[in-house]
């Protein structure tokens, strides 16, 4: 389906629109043509309630910081949002109420939370991605291919990192490779995931998908996937050094939901990798 008025701006909110994230987002939609900022939420007990959403580049966009997600969405076709599990699905309430659709980016969702996300997806259309990086989607894409190619006799290590604020592990994307991985090779994650190695833990199993995490500084997010052999190791390594790769590939899941009424999707379909 397409976009019958390309010509109109795509409005948008913003949830957290006070973090570090929200910047970044209300930045690029300031920043595209074919994008306009219609509503800026955050939580109440955010000092930046009440600010203009641009003031922290030093402009006034019109749009108040709310707490009040019926009013901060009132006006918009889209919501992006960042943040975190019980706030996305409190947002996502109040847009499956008004018809506005969702760009979800935020991780650690339970198994429970997803499916309510799916059921929410009858009624507006969602584009949900542990990440919206262009770059980290095509690298999905490779391990696909990857594993595909080394079924067998090559051990599967996952390593991310990321800041020192992050509050899950391993973070959303590791997860999402370790799925694709797993699917490449006919298995679900869940029966060959390994998460924790202390002490004496025997013999590493071959079917095994491992996951390491490291948190420290300022690291935006780094992950490889290690396919080791004998005599050899591929490694497939994607590096995030700023959070604009994710906010450019936000717009695009924006774009690609112009039209669309109900579903849920992934960037999978928004980049045509399927």
């Amino acid at each position: 389906m397409t976009n019958t008025t390309h010509n109109l701006p795509h409005r948008i909110a913003v949830a957290g629109a006070g973090g570090r994230m929200g910047h970044m987002l209300i930045e690029a939609v300031r920043a595209a043509d074919d994008c306009q900022l219609t509503g800026a939420l955050d939580m109440g007990q955010s000092p930046a309630i009440g600010l203009d959403a641009a003031a922290f580049l030093g402009h006034a966009s019109g749009v108040p910081i709310t707490f009040d997600v019926h009013a901060g969405l009132q006006n918009a076709q889209v919501l992006i949002d960042f943040t975190r599990p019980e706030g996305t699905l409190a947002h996502l309430k109040t847009c499956r109420e008004l018809g506005v659709n969702a760009v979800i980016g935020t991780t650690g969702f339970s198994d429970a939370q997803k499916r309510e996300i799916a059921a929410a997806a009858k009624d507006i259309a969602i584009v949900m991605a542990p990440n919206m990086s262009v770059g980290v989607n095509v690298t999905l894409k490779l391990l696909e291919m990857a594993a595909g190619a080394l079924s067998s006799g090559y051990d599967i290590e996952i390593i991310e990192a990321h800041h020192r604020h992050k509050v899950d592990a391993p973070s959303g994307t590791a997860l999402k490779m370790g799925e694709v991985i797993a699917g490449a090779l006919g298995r679900e994650l869940k029966d060959c995931a390994v998460y924790d190695r202390q002490g004496v833990t025997g013999e590493r199993h071959p079917a095994a998908i491992g996951f390491s995490s490291i948190r420290g500084g300022d690291i935006v997010g780094d992950h490889t996937v290690l396919f080791a052999g004998i005599g050899e190791r591929i490694e497939i390594t994607h590096r995030s050094s700023s959070r604009a790769t994710y906010a450019q590939g936000s717009l695009r899941a924006v774009r690609y939901l112009a039209g669309r009424r109900a579903g849920l999707f992934d960037m999978f379909d928004v980049l045509d990798l399927n």
